[in-house]
C-alpha cells in the first residue's frame, strides 16, 4: 500500500541532514609555509652556476660527483656520444621521476635540480624530519640533461635537428629511447617534465608575467581526468598556493589540448601523473635566478606534499581557477609615438621584442619592432609614455676611437646626451661584443629610426628640444640616470 508523507516531514529530514553535515568537521588544508622553503634554498644554492647558459661538461660534476645517498648510473649516450645520467635517491614506496633539459636550450630547471641535489645530500640541519620523510616516502629519480648536444650548441632541438617533445612514439632520436625506457622500467607514479617558455607569455589578459606555467596535460583528445589525472592537478594546486605566496599572480596555465607526439601526454596516458613546470619571464631577472629559486621552492613543496599524501585535499576547481596563458608580454613598449608621413600625422604604440643569438661562448641581441599600431592590449616588461615627445634620429660621433675599451659607459652617455647614437672603432674585433648603451661601427653607417615593423629600432625621444630618451637597439636609456651596462650588442 502507497503511503502518502506530509512536506513537514521531507522538510524536517532534510533539516536533519544538512545539520548533520554542517556539524562534521571538514577537511582543512595543510598551511603552507614558504619560509622554510625560501631558507633551504638559500643554504643549499649550487653557488657555482649563476647564469643560465652552460655546457654539459661546465656541469656535469654536480651530477657524477655525488657523496651522499644518490645513486648516479650512466643510462645511454646522445647521438654525439655524450652521457646521459639518471640519479636515484630515497627507498619509499611511491616513486617520482623528474627530467629536464629536453630543450636544450632550455636550464632553469637544471640550475635548481642542482639545488634539490644539495638539499638531498644536506646533514644536521633544520631539514632533517623533512628530508628523511622524503627518502622513505618516496624514491625518486633524476635525469638531468636528457639532450646534451642541444643544450651545448644552446638550441632546442637535438643534433638530428629533432624536437625531443614530439618523438615519444616514432622514437627517432637516441635521447627519446633512453627516456622511455627510463620511464619503462620505473613506472614511476608521479612525473615532473621540467621546461622553459618564452618570456612573452602573461597570467591571463593581464600585465604580469607568467613566470611558471604549469600544466597536468591530457592523456586523450577528449582531455578527460581519470585518477593519474586527477593526482598531477592536485599537485599542480599546492604548488600554485606556495608560487602566490612568493610571487602573486605569476602563474598561467596551457591549453591542454592532447598532443599525441609528446612525452608529457604520453607519460600521462601511460600511468604516470605527469606535471609540467614552465619557467617563462619575471622582471629584472635576465638569466632567470629567481626564477630558478620558484622552482627550487615548487618542487622540493611537491616531494613534500606527495610523500605526505596532502595534496589529495586539493579541489580541482583549484586548477581550472588557474588563468590560460597569453602572449601579451614586449620587453619594451612606448606609447603614443607621434609620426608624419607625407602630410598625415598620427600616433601609434611600438611594441620591442629583443631576440638572442650566439657567438663566442655567450650572445648578443638585436632589439626588433614587433609590432606598431595600436598595442593595448599588450605590456611591456619596460614601458614609456611618449606623448609630447618627437622623434629624433640620430648621429655617428666622426672621431674614430681605436678600441672598445676607450669607451667607457659614461662616455657613452656623454655621447648619447650630445645626439650621438653611435660611434666608429678602429680595431673592434670582427663582430665583437660589448654591454654599452651605444651603438658600434668598424666602418662609416647612417642610423636609420627603424621605426616600421622588423626594423631595429634606434632613435631618440626629445621633450622640448632637449633629448629625454634614447632608444638603442631596441633598448630604452634613460639619459637622466647614470651610465649602466648591460646592454648585450655586437659591433657591427
Amino acid at each position: 500500500m502507497f503511503h502518502q508523507h506530509s512536506p513537514l516531514k521531507f522538510i524536517r529530514i532534510f533539516l536533519l541532514i544538512s545539520i548533520f553535515y554542517a556539524c562534521q568537521p571538514a577537511v582543512e588544508e595543510k598551511e603552507i609555509a614558504v619560509e622554510p622553503l625560501e631558507q633551504a634554498y638559500a643554504l643549499y644554492q649550487e653557488k657555482s652556476v649563476n647564469h643560465r647558459r652552460f655546457k654539459q661538461a661546465d656541469v656535469l660534476h654536480l651530477v657524477t660527483d655525488r657523496k651522499g645517498d644518490f645513486l648516479v648510473e650512466e643510462i645511454g649516450r646522445s647521438l654525439e656520444n655524450k652521457p646521459v645520467y639518471q640519479m636515484t635517491i630515497g627507498n619509499g614506496p611511491t616513486k617520482v621521476m623528474l627530467w629536464s633539459q629536453m630543450h636544450g636550450n632550455e636550464s632553469t630547471a637544471t640550475m635548481a635540480l642542482f639545488d634539490l641535489f644539495n638539499f638531498l645530500e644536506g646533514k644536521d640541519d633544520d631539514f632533517e624530519e623533512l628530508r628523511s620523510k622524503l627518502k622513505e616516502k618516496l624514491t625518486i629519480r633524476f635525469i638531468p640533461m636528457v639532450n646534451p648536444d642541444g643544450m651545448d650548441q644552446w638550441i632546442r632541438r637535438n643534433a638530428l635537428d629533432i624536437d625531443l617533445n614530439r618523438d615519444a612514439i616514432k622514437l627517432a632520436s637516441p635521447e627519446a629511447v633512453i627516456l622511455k625506457n627510463a620511464r619503462d622500467s620505473f613506472s614511476p607514479e608521479f612525473g615532473f617534465n621540467l621546461h622553459d617558455q618564452q618570456v612573452y607569455y602573461t597570467a591571463g589578459e593581464s600585465a604580469t608575467p607568467a613566470t611558471i606555467s604549469v600544466l597536468a596535460p591530457a592523456y586523450n583528445y577528449e582531455t578527460e581526468v581519470n585518477e593519474v589525472r586527477k593526482r598531477a592537478l592536485q599537485v599542480i594546486v599546492g604548488m600554485n598556493k606556495v608560487m602566490q605566496k612568493v610571487a602573486p599572480g605569476h602563474v598561467g596555465k596551457y591549453d591542454d589540448a592532447f598532443e599525441p607526439r609528446a612525452f608529457g601526454d604520453n607519460f600521462q596516458k601511460w600511468g604516470t601523473s605527469t606535471i609540467l613546470i614552465e619557467s617563462g619571464g619575471y622582471p629584472n631577472d635576465p638569466e632567470k635566478q629567481v626564477i630558478r629559486k620558484f622552482n627550487f621552492m615548487i618542487m622540493l613543496h611537491a616531494l613534500e606534499e606527495i610523500a605526505d599524501g596532502s595534496y589529495t585535499t586539493y579541489s580541482l576547481d583549484d586548477y581550472y581557477s588557474i588563468p590560460d596563458n597569453s602572449l601579451r608580454l614586449m620587453d619594451l613598449v612606448i606609447r603614443n609615438i607621434s609620426m608624419k608621413k607625407e602630410n598625415h600625422s598620427y600616433e601609434v604604440d611600438m611594441g620591442v621584442r629583443r631576440r638572442e643569438t650566439d657567438a663566442h661562448g655567450d650572445y648578443f641581441v638585436n632589439g626588433v619592432v614587433d609590432d606598431l599600431g595600436d598595442l593595448s592590449i599588450f605590456y611591456g616588461f619596460e614601458e614609456l609614455d611618449a606623448t609630447g615627445m618627437d622623434v629624433v634620429e640620430g648621429k655617428v660621433f666622426e672621431t674614430i676611437f681605436n678600441s672598445l675599451a676607450d669607451i667607457t659607459p659614461e662616455k657613452a652617455m656623454e655621447l648619447l646626451k650630445e645626439g650621438y647614437l653611435g660611434v666608429k672603432v678602429k680595431e673592434a674585433a670582427d663582430r665583437e661584443l660589448f654591454d654599452l648603451p651605444i651603438l658600434v661601427f668598424k666602418n662609416s653607417a647612417a642610423i636609420a629610426t627603424g621605426l616600421r615593423t622588423g626594423g631595429n629600432p634606434n632613435f631618440f625621444l626629445a621633450q622640448g628640444g632637449t633629448l629625454k630618451y634614447a632608444v638603442v637597439n631596441g633598448y630604452l636609456v634613460n639619459l637622466e640616470n647614470s651610465p649602466q651596462k648591460g646592454y648585450k650588442q655586437r659591433a657591427q
